[in-house]
C-alpha cells in the first residue's frame, strides 16, 4: 500500500501556524488573506500569578535568621568603611602642610656659574676615592640631555703618561708653586708625587664634583634632582648635602644628608649594584662614632636598574622629620623622625663612650633641639667618585681588586683591564642630571 506523502502533524502547533510556515517556504503565492495571517499569530501569554497567593517561605525561621545575619554583615561593612574614612581623615589632618618657596629651578640649558661651584682636589675628600676632581669640560658639561658628570682615565685626558702616573711625576695644584686650581686648604689634597716604591700613584681617574655652597642653601625645605645614574664597576654617584658652616664641629658632628647614593656595579653585586639607591644621614661626635648605620636605608628596583632612565631623587626636611624618596614622596627610602623627647646624642647612645681613651662630649647640648645638628643651612653636592677606602665597597666582595688598608689606588689601577671594559664608551659611564629644584620652607620674602 502506498504511504501518504503528508508529513506527520506537529502536536505543538495549530493548523494555521503550519499553513503559515508552509506558505513562507513556497514559491507560489499564498491563498490566505493578509488579515487572516495577522489574526492567526499566537499571542504572548504571561504566566505570572495575579491576585493574592500564599508565600509560606517568608515565615521560614531559617530564612529569617539568614536575613538577620545578612543585615548584621552589611552593618559591619558600612561601619568599617565609615571608621576607615574617619581614621584617614584624622591622620591627614595631622600631616604637616608646609609652605615652600622655590629658590632654585635649574633645567641645565647651560652651566650657571651663579649657582654652581667646581671642587678641585686629589685628596679623596675623606673617603679615599681615587679620582682627581677637575673643571675639565670632558668631566662635566651640559648638552641637550642636561648636566653630565663623566669620569675619564687620567692618561687619556692629560699629558701624563702611564709611566709618570706610577713613578717620578709631581702633580701640584696649589697656589704655591702649582697651577693654583685646587679648592682645598691642605697640601695633601692639592699635591702628590708618584713613587713606585712607596706605591704612591697620581689619581688614575679624573671626574667632577659640583656644589652650591655660598650660592644656594636651605634650612628645612625640599630638594628634587632628576637624574640618571652611571654604569661601570666601582663608580660611586652621589646626590647629597653638607652644612654651610661647621657649626657643631668637623665631620660628622655638623651632619651630612645623603639624598641618593648608588654603585655602578652590576646588579649581582652583593652590597647592591646599580639597581639599588640608598639614603642616609651622618651624625656623631667624631668620625669613629658616625652613627650613619642607624639612619641608612636602601631601595631596589626590579627588572631594570637606575642607569636605564631618569628618576626623581628627592628630600623633604622639616624640624620634625626628614625623608628621602624616589619618583614620589609616597616611595620613601629613608624616613627619620626627630623625637621631641630625645636628642640625637641620646639616640646615638654616645653617653659614656670613649675614643682614644677620651670620654666623648656632647657637641649639640647647647641648642636643646632634638634635631641638632640638622637645624642649620645645608648646600647641595653632585658628584661621581671612583673607588674608596672607607668601606663603601667592602673588601673581598664583587672581585674588588684592592683592599682598604693596602696600596688601594695603585692596586685599583693595576686591574684596569678588568674594570674598564665595564665602563661604557659614551656618557652612560657618568651621571646625567636633567634638573635640580630646591625649596626653602616658609613663604617667599
Amino acid at each position: 500500500m502506498e504511504k501518504s506523502a503528508r508529513a506527520p502533524r506537529n502536536p505543538f502547533s495549530d493548523s494555521a501556524a503550519a499553513s503559515l510556515r508552509a506558505a513562507s517556504y513556497s514559491s507560489q503565492p499564498s491563498d490566505i488573506p493578509s488579515g487572516s495571517r495577522q489574526a492567526a499569530r499566537r499571542q504572548f501569554k504571561s504566566y505570572r500569578l495575579n491576585g493574592q497567593y500564599e508565600r509560606p517561605w517568608l515565615n521560614d525561621r531559617k530564612l529569617k535568621k539568614t536575613r538577620v545575619g545578612n543585615y548584621i554583615i552589611w552593618g559591619f561593612i558600612v561601619a568599617g568603611l565609615a571608621l576607615s574614612a574617619y581614621i584617614n581623615f584624622s591622620v591627614s589632618q595631622k600631616v604637616a602642610r608646609h609652605e615652600y618657596c622655590l629658590i632654585l629651578d635649574d633645567q641645565f640649558s647651560s652651566l650657571n656659574r651663579d649657582v654652581w661651584n667646581h671642587e678641585v682636589q686629589i685628596g679623596g675628600f675623606g673617603t679615599g676615592a681615587f679620582d682627581w676632581t677637575t673643571t675639565d669640560e670632558r668631566n662635566s658639561f651640559v648638552d641637550s640631555e642636561g648636566l653630565h658628570i663623566v669620569p675619564t682615565l687620567t692618561t687619556e685626558t692629560t699629558s701624563i703618561t702611564e709611566a709618570q702616573l706610577i713613578d717620578g711625576y709631581t702633580l701640584n695644584l696649589t697656589r704655591a708653586g702649582g697651577d693654583g686650581s685646587c679648592t682645598a686648604n691642605t697640601n695633601e689634597a692639592c699635591s702628590i708625587r708618584s713613587n713606585k716604591t712607596l706605591g704612591l700613584i697620581i689619581p688614575p681617574v679624573r671626574s667632577a664634583r659640583l656644589n652650591t655652597k655660598g650660592k644656594k642653601s636651605i634650612r628645612y625645605g625640599r630638594v628634587e634632582v632628576v637624574a640618571k645614574m652611571p654604569q661601570g664597576d666601582w663608580l660611586w654617584p652621589a646626590i647629597w648635602m653638607m652644612p654651610v658652616n661647621e657649626t657643631y664641629g668637623t665631620w660628622p658632628a655638623s651632619g651630612e644628608i645623603d639624598i641618593a647614593e648608588s654603585r655602578g656595579n652590576d646588579v649581582d653585586y652583593s652590597l647592591g649594584g646599580r639597581d639599588v639607591v640608598s639614603g642616609s644621614i651622618h651624625w656623631g661626635p667624631t668620625p669613629e662614632t658616625d652613627a650613619f648605620w642607624r639612619s641608612t636605608r636602601g631601595k631596589s628596583i626590579r627588572r631594570t636598574d637606575y642607569t636605564k632612565g631618569f628618576h626623581t631623587f628627592g628630600l623633604e626636611w622639616s624640624r620634625d622629620y626628614m625623608f628621602t624618596y624616589i619618583d614620589s614622596p609616597l616611595q620613601q627610602v629613608l624616613y627619620w623622625k626627630f623625637n621631641k623627647d630625645q636628642t640625637m646624642w641620646q639616640r646615638g647612645e654616645f653617653e659614656g663612650v670613649t675614643v682614644n681613651s677620651s670620654l666623648l662630649m656632647d657637641p649639640w647640648s647647647q641648642t636643646g633641639n632634638s634635631n641638632t645638628p640638622f637645624d642649620q643651612p645645608f648646600y647641595l653636592i653632585l658628584n661621581v667618585a671612583v673607588g674608596s677606602t672607607n668601606g663603601w665597597f667592602s673588601d673581598g666582595l664583587g672581585r674588588k681588586p684592592w683592599t682598604d688598608e693596602g696600596l688601594a689606588a695603585s692596586d685599583f689601577y693595576k686591574s684596569l683591564d678588568t674594570f674598564y671594559p665595564t665602563w661604557p664608551e659614551d656618557n652612560n659611564r657618568g651621571m646625567t642630571v636633567k634638573s635640580v629644584r630646591m625649596w626653602q620652607e616658609g613663604p617667599c620674602s
